[in-house]
């Protein structure tokens, strides 16, 4: 035990660095992967989505094998018992698994129309919504602190989106105003999206007493049925011609394991952290990924606004998941100290 509890400080850390670096990566590899030209056709959007819900359900399972203590026979007596023998606790999540593969596109659209800088701190704005759909639907109560750091939120989104004459050359040839519009269309819409659905998730994990890993497979099987649906009907000529894996190189592989591994990295951090590391991890990525997209993608070229925006950012991040200790713990510590004494 008093190992566990050694080892319990370094993996909160550890869980920290690793959600950074998955968190920056997946941006920004997502953003090289879509700008990168190539001689043959580009990859389907479509397609990776689907193999990383794909890879998603294989790793849930193997973990929920490995809570089974690697018996093939209690894993599937498991599934069929949670999934196939209660069809309407299943259904419940083809509502978040649909918008979830709708999130997942427009992040795609986005990210091929917004340098990865600005993307990752719009994106923020998923802060918000979250927020406003647990109130409305988990009821919710937000402090003070909390509802101060979404103004702050809003006014350095304002901040980053200013337009500016002093954009760089490059960016402004690559990037014409339209495609910067749609990639703030498609960012927003990302962002309610993941705000509904993370809170509609939410609810249905406190309502059941599934593990996580059987939810996620549930939710993978009805995103891989809604993305290949979704494939079928945008890319399906395109398939057709070329196969589901065209354009397909190590960079694009890269992004579909990134992808696939989000949401079991959240996972951890969720188990051995808490919000304030989620709201470093959060702040810590966005400057890695403004660093990277300058000095190594060079695509993005920031201003004085773009510097103060990120600031607010980070610090409404931080700010959101600063939690107060409650008055009553405060007064029961100085109580046993006094006694103590």
């Amino acid at each position: 035990m008093v190992m566990s509890t050694a080892h319990y400080p370094r993996l909160k850390y550890v869980s920290l660095g690793v959600l950074v670096l998955q968190t920056t990566s997946l941006v920004l590899t997502m953003r090289y992967s879509r700008t990168l030209k190539e001689d043959g056709p580009r990859y389907l959007a479509s397609s990776a989505v689907v193999l990383a819900e794909v890879l998603k359900v294989l790793t849930c399972i193997l973990l929920v094998f490995k809570d089974c203590s690697f018996n093939v026979q209690s894993m599937t007596k498991l599934l069929k018992e949670e999934i196939l023998n209660k069809p309407m606790e299943t259904m419940k999540l083809a509502i978040p698994a649909g918008i979830y593969t709708l999130q997942n596109n427009l992040l795609y659209v986005a990210l091929s129309n917004l340098d990865g800088a600005t993307y990752q701190v719009t994106y923020q704005l998923k802060i918000l919504t979250t927020a406003l759909f647990s109130v409305s639907m988990l009821g919710k109560r937000l402090g003070l602190h909390q509802w101060l750091s979404l103004l702050l939120l809003m006014a350095g989104i304002v901040l980053v989106q200013w337009p500016t004459e002093s954009g760089g050359a490059s960016q402004k040839k690559n990037m014409t105003a339209g495609s910067q519009f749609v990639g703030l269309m498609a960012v927003l819409m990302a962002c309610v999206s993941s705000g509904f659905a993370g809170v509609y998730f939410e609810k249905i994990l406190k309502e059941t007493k599934q593990s996580v890993w059987l939810r996620n497979i549930q939710l993978g099987l009805f995103s891989f049925g809604f993305g290949f649906i979704g494939m079928i009907v945008y890319d399906g000529q395109r398939v057709r011609e070329s196969g589901i894996l065209q354009g397909y190189n190590s960079i694009t592989c890269t992004v579909v394991i990134l992808q696939a591994l989000g949401g079991l990295v959240v996972a951890v951090v969720i188990k051995y952290a808490d919000n304030i590391l989620k709201g470093f991890a959060t702040s810590l990525s966005i400057i890695l990924s403004a660093l990277v997209s300058y000095f190594l993608l060079m695509d993005f070229n920031p201003t004085g606004l773009f510097y103060w925006g990120t600031m607010l950012v980070m610090a409404a991040t931080i700010l959101y998941s600063y939690q107060r200790k409650p008055a009553s713990v405060s007064i029961i510590k100085t109580e046993t100290s006094i006694n103590s004494a």
